[in-house]
């Protein structure tokens, strides 16, 4: 989005038509933006606006590229938007909405302009909004050729210390009823679990240069991350982090900020751990059935330094159904930087095939400087020890059971796992 669009000044003016003087005058570094119930810029209204970009737009290599204007997304819509495009002076692309309709895609239509070369050209958009109640916004995207994207990225690795690839998904191919079709996307679904195969073939490219890459991860989902798991020197989880997203990154890349979040889902290796679609069984479905190796599992997750637990032990290793289960550990940085502690409590039931192989039941985040302990203390009460049977009653249920204290899921770690026995039923509401 945008990097071909070089010294965008920008017009913002309080009317839909482009009259009168601009209110603002400014530079924008490219365009995508999401003005939905909010004003573009100070003094002009949010529902009667209109902006006009100019600069230079320099293709990375000659050819015909493909580009689309994206409006913000609204709903019930009744608004007017419109925009059009010149290169060189020449109308490469046009489109409106219909003000009548309270529901509209936000994509409009493909256009492709033909670079011969390589050369700076004039470029403007003007966009202009008039609306009833919101959904302002527009962003510019381009669709460059992989290669040549490839063969620049590769380029910079060569020239660098360390590589930091910033790969993932993105909103635009993840969703609910999308118009997508592109290997790995469908719908709005996910077919494969894999990153895109572009990103793919950029990382085996980027690793062979034999520099250490770092992958940061952008993405509202599980990414089966198998092959970077192996040649990757560093992944770092982002999310979709929001406007602060870029200094937590950094700050954590260069040891500012020590990292302490959990996995909150199963990383599998690929679809082929999951059972089939149709399949509504829990089997092998989420970390509290899922009997396979998982490439990273829920709770997972590393730090700059080391905690070790100890002195786990219950208020009572005989409790009676409905009465709460008092639960104590010490946790202690044992590493050589000050960091967050996430402690996890988890209950594994008697096994009859119904019940879960274990549940994450409580957890804790407690900041411990090098050499500092904390004891920690977690309260478990009838809820968090009762199950759910297959006539979907949830009960209290006996029977023999352990509790883990970690900071991760169960390891078969004794030091960290106590026995109890729960005696007689508790019935409790759904």
């Amino acid at each position: 989005k945008g990097s071909m669009v070089q010294g965008l000044t920008a017009h913002y003016y309080a009317n839909a038509s482009f009259r009168g003087k601009p209110v603002v005058t400014r530079v924008d570094k490219q365009i995508n933006f999401d003005w939905d119930a909010a004003r573009p810029v100070p003094g002009v209204p949010a529902k009667s606006f209109s902006v006009s970009w100019t600069g230079t737009v320099q293709a990375p290599t000659p050819g015909e590229y493909m580009m689309q204007v994206t409006l913000s997304h609204c709903y019930p819509c009744h608004d007017l938007e419109s925009y059009t495009m010149w290169v060189d002076g020449h109308q490469v692309a046009s489109g409106a909405t219909n003000e009548s309709s309270s529901s509209r895609s936000s994509r409009m239509p493909v256009f492709t302009v033909d670079f011969k070369n390589t050369k700076p050209h004039s470029f403007r958009l003007e966009y202009s909004h008039k609306s009833k109640l919101f959904g302002a916004g527009i962003t510019l995207n381009w669709y460059p050729p992989e290669a040549a994207l490839r063969e620049q990225a590769v380029a910079a690795a060569k020239k660098s210390d360390v590589v930091v690839a910033v790969m993932g998904l993105s909103p635009d191919f993840v969703g609910e009823e999308m118009p997508i079709k592109v290997p790995g996307f469908n719908g709005g679904g996910k077919t494969k679990l894999t990153l895109p195969e572009t990103q793919q073939e950029l990382l085996h490219a980027l690793v062979a240069t034999g520099k250490p890459v770092v992958v940061v991860l952008m993405a509202g989902s599980a990414v089966a991350l198998d092959w970077s798991a192996e040649h990757a020197a560093a992944i770092l989880d982002a999310w979709y982090p929001g406007e602060a997203g870029g200094t937590a990154i950094g700050e954590t890349l260069s040891g500012v900020n020590d990292p302490g979040g959990k996995l909150p889902v199963t990383f599998y290796q690929s679809v082929k751990q999951l059972p089939p679609f149709t399949d509504y069984s829990m089997k092998n479905r989420t970390y509290r059935y899922f009997t396979g190796q998982p490439l990273y599992a829920f709770g997972y997750g590393l730090s700059y330094t080391r905690f070790q637990y100890s002195n786990v032990h219950l208020s009572t290793k005989s409790l009676a159904a409905g009465a709460p289960l008092m639960v104590d550990a010490d946790v202690t940085n044992t590493g050589k930087m000050a960091g967050d502690a996430v402690t996890e409590v988890y209950v594994a039931p008697p096994q009859n095939g119904v019940n879960p192989l274990h549940a994450l039941k409580g957890f804790d985040r407690v900041h411990l400087a090098p050499g500092q302990t904390r004891h920690l203390t977690f309260t478990l009460g009838a809820r968090q020890l009762s199950l759910v049977n297959e006539a979907g009653k949830r009960n209290v249920e006996p029977g023999k059971y352990q509790i883990f204290v970690g900071g991760s899921q169960p390891t078969g770690n004794a030091a960290q796992t106590v026995d109890f026995s729960i005696h007689g039923t508790k019935a409790l509401p759904e």
